[in-house]
């Protein structure tokens, strides 16, 4: 058995059974890999894949525990990689962050600036998805970091801490007759079309259930992932917009008024989440502080160091979590 042939079926599985994608992705040859799966496959007497001729047609329950286990071999084949690469070498190497669109463009750039120029040997992947699509990448190892607010607190195999609080505003154009309003309710909001957030995306669950609290039916007359869609649509007189916080840019969303309270929504937990039993480069816990400056290195180790999640997270609501 070798340590090629593990990540040759850990990706064929993660390409989706396309042996001539995984092929591309690894720069080798589609013969080659199906060559090693097989010499795999006689060794351990049984089959990882089921085939339909030459094709693959899905993962047999001994593939299913087989594939398993190789992720997990190679995860700590990379984690002892990182641990000669920090004691040969601690300011060079590769980080990996999966995020959505809102944290990315409105949360990270300014950390993320400062953390490239003081780190200009470590290359800065930035993956973007829906919260589960991050969770999941960060589950599987396919990534160093997953920041997000939903999806997860749902893995247990994830060390997950938090970043900061935020909640949504309502955004009208300067024009609109909410901003005549010194203090419009929820109820006065609910009377025009809303334009927010797809479900699942950017804590749209907690406008629902403002709305909901106050016994109101919003009519969502366009929804989208990305702020900026949301904002474009307002700008158009499609309805009232609801964003997060950090989404609204006084400067460059001069022409959009901000009103009403910032209570009509419960406030939000993002966090910043690697798989358990990762090993940290130097570098990465400095990234890390970067983005928080709450979660430094010896707060971020005991963490790591706790096994049950409930306890984990008892520990971590000890700190001030700030707020954006």
């Amino acid at each position: 058995m070798k340590l090629q042939q593990l990540k040759y079926i850990w990706e064929v599985a993660h390409h989706d059974l396309n042996v001539s994608a995984t092929a591309q992705s690894l720069f080798t040859s589609q013969p080659g890999i199906s060559k090693q799966i097989r010499l795999l496959e006689s060794e351990l007497g049984v089959e990882v894949f089921a085939r339909s001729g030459k094709h693959l047609t899905h993962i047999t329950p001994a593939g299913e525990s087989i594939i398993d286990m190789a992720g997990e071999i190679l995860r700590k084949t990379e984690s002892i990689r990182r641990v000669a690469q920090d004691y040969s070498d601690d300011i060079s190497g590769s980080m990996s962050v999966a995020t959505t669109h809102g944290q990315a463009r409105y949360v990270l750039p300014d950390s993320i600036a400062n953390f490239v120029t003081n780190h200009p040997n470590v290359s800065l992947e930035l993956r973007q998805g829906s919260p589960h699509q991050i969770a999941e990448m960060a589950a599987k190892g396919a990534v160093d970091f997953a920041i997000a607010t939903e999806a997860l607190e749902q893995y247990v195999s994830l060390v997950t801490l938090p970043f900061f609080r935020w909640s949504h505003c309502v955004l009208v154009p300067h024009e609109h007759p909410l901003t005549k309003i010194t203090e419009p309710t929820l109820e006065q909001v609910a009377r025009y079309p809303i334009v927010t957030y797809t479900e699942g995306f950017t804590g749209r669950y907690r406008i629902d259930e403002g709305f909901k609290a106050r016994g109101l039916t919003p009519n969502y007359i366009v929804t989208a992932a990305d702020a900026d869609v949301i904002k474009t649509y307002v700008r158009k007189g499609l309805g009232v917009g609801i964003v997060s916080t950090m989404a609204y840019e006084r400067e460059l969303d001069h022409d959009l008024a901000r009103v009403g309270s910032p209570n009509y929504f419960a406030p939000l937990l993002s966090c910043i989440a690697f798989r358990r039993g990762t090993f940290l480069r130097g570098f990465m816990y400095e990234f890390i502080e970067q983005l928080a400056p709450h979660l430094d290195t010896e707060f971020v180790q005991h963490a790591m160091s706790i096994a049950d999640p409930e306890e984990r997270m008892a520990f971590c609501s000890r700190i001030d979590i700030p707020r954006r």
